[in-house]
């Protein structure tokens, strides 16, 4: 099974895909989430999203500055204030 994963701004949908497991780097410390998490919702500090394709794969890196996670039934949406590159 896969975890949907979408990272947005304000301005665009920078990511939507079918991935592994995505790290975030939360408010109250980093949290890993994988297909089936329990619902729940976190602000997010600037830092690296980790985006894991595939079980064993090296991570794609995506710098974020601020805004909010969310984990729902569908997966896992980023609203990021800010993504370099």
């Amino acid at each position: 099974m896969a975890l949907h994963f979408e990272l947005v701004t304000p301005a665009k949908l920078v990511r939507s895909e079918d991935v592994h497991m995505v790290v975030v780097p939360g408010a109250e410390g980093e949290f890993g989430v994988l297909e089936g998490h329990a619902p729940f919702m976190s602000t997010i500090r600037d830092g690296e999203v980790q985006v894991y394709k595939t079980e064993g794969a090296a991570p794609e890196t995506i710098e974020v500055r601020g805004g909010f996670a969310e984990v729902s039934e569908t997966g896992l949406t980023v609203l990021a204030e800010h993504v370099e590159g």
